[in-house]
């Protein structure tokens, strides 16, 4: 459960980057590669989502490097409420995963040191 501090709008991100994570309603995995405060796309984008599952806005929004159940990479932007920890399961597979990280530790991808 995200955490807030008395006075803030902004909620404490419940998941780390490099965390394999699985979608709540939808089923699909993926890892965290990066991760927005509260809702940072287009409206346009949220407005696609059908209103009775649409999350709100004032969130963590996590970027996954995704695999459905065939196992075919994308990229998909989920907000924390439907997002539940994977740690449990089988490795996920997608070709962008080598690029952002390095080995693993206590069930979490290591994130690569970025060279400017």
């Amino acid at each position: 459960m995200s955490s807030r501090k008395r006075g803030s709008s902004v909620a404490t991100a419940k998941f780390l980057i490099g965390m394999p994570v699985r979608h709540r309603l939808y089923g699909f995995r993926g890892i965290i590669f990066d991760v927005d405060p509260t809702f940072g796309n287009t409206e346009e984008w949220y407005q696609s989502i059908p209103q009775e599952v649409r999350p709100r806005k004032d969130q963590p929004f996590y970027h996954l490097f995704a695999v459905n159940p065939d196992q075919s990479p994308y990229i998909a932007y989920v907000s924390e409420q439907n997002l539940v920890d994977d740690g449990d399961e089988p490795p996920i597979f997608h070709p962008a995963i080598d690029d952002y990280f390095e080995g693993m530790e206590n069930g979490r991808f290591l994130a690569r040191d970025k060279v400017n």
